[in-house]
């Protein structure tokens, strides 16, 4: 088996994914089992942005609870993993070497873009972590452009996750919806224009989704998009598997990505 570590995007949806997208969960703990274990996580979340790139120095990474209106249980989980400041100065000097001028942050916790995947992923909280920020009104060739620098991590024995969403319009979500219905047709069409492009390895026109049919409508912002960028970079010419669990409110794809070495074993059908 290739030592190389794999690349992974996920969809977070909603911050209640723990509770009540149990396929979701289902999935992430698939995905966890098809990692070597690694020596270091490496998050990337779309609810973390800084005017330059910027990972966690914190050695005590807090929960943070960035979000409101979800149930009580939620702001009684926590996820204690301890941070790794020797992979946040690995990382501020991969992307300073690139031209990104990476930086440092001595504080910042988990959000939960990051906690909630790995709360499922690696429940133990026994691996160290370090966040890091996307680039505040960064394009998305500038995110491929940082997960490219990212990538000799992945032959340090570093995972690259990164978490975001395949589709984020909140004018398309149907919050009493329960999973059995059909999802937004155009959000499903966007999902499926995505994996098409992905399998192909087309990164050009994924770097011009918002000309695809419904790419502006699917992310009205981009920085829940912009974490697949960072995958497909660090991915390079990998072989990616897609996970397809059922839609979150209607109109949230919950798709994940997992980018293998294709000598690896680490390959598996869709689930």
């Amino acid at each position: 088996m290739s030592k190389r570590m794999p690349v992974v995007f996920v969809s977070h949806g909603a911050p209640d994914a723990l509770l009540k997208a149990p396929d979701t969960v289902a999935v992430w703990r698939e995905m966890s089992r098809q990692i070597p274990e690694p020596k270091g996580i490496l998050v990337v979340s779309a609810h973390w942005e800084a005017s330059r790139p910027t990972a966690s120095m914190a050695n005590t990474l807090e929960t943070i609870y960035d979000f409101s209106g979800f149930s009580p249980e939620l702001y009684r989980m926590k996820y204690p993993a301890h941070g790794t400041p020797a992979l946040a100065k690995r990382v501020a000097s991969l992307l300073s070497e690139a031209g990104l001028q990476g930086e440092l942050d001595l504080n910042r916790g988990l959000d939960h873009g990051a906690w909630v995947p790995l709360t499922a992923m690696f429940p133990n909280a026994d691996i160290p972590v370090t966040q890091l920020s996307l680039i505040r009104n960064g394009t998305a060739s500038m995110h491929f452009e940082m997960g490219k620098a990212l990538a000799p991590l992945r032959d340090e024995g570093i995972l690259i996750l990164t978490s975001g969403a395949i589709t984020h319009n909140f004018g398309w979500l149907n919050w009493h919806a329960d999973g059995s219905e059909t999802p937004d047709p155009k959000a499903q069409a966007f999902g499926e224009w995505v994996a098409n492009q992905i399998a192909a390895h087309d990164d050009a026109n994924l770097l011009n989704y918002r000309r695809a049919p419904n790419g502006a409508e699917s992310h009205p912002t981009e920085e829940h998009f912009l974490p697949l960028f960072v995958a497909l970079g660090a991915a390079k010419a990998d072989t990616p598997s897609r996970y397809s669990p059922r839609f979150a409110y209607g109109a949230l794809s919950m798709d994940a990505y997992l980018w293998a070495d294709a000598t690896s074993n680490l390959l598996k059908e869709k689930v």
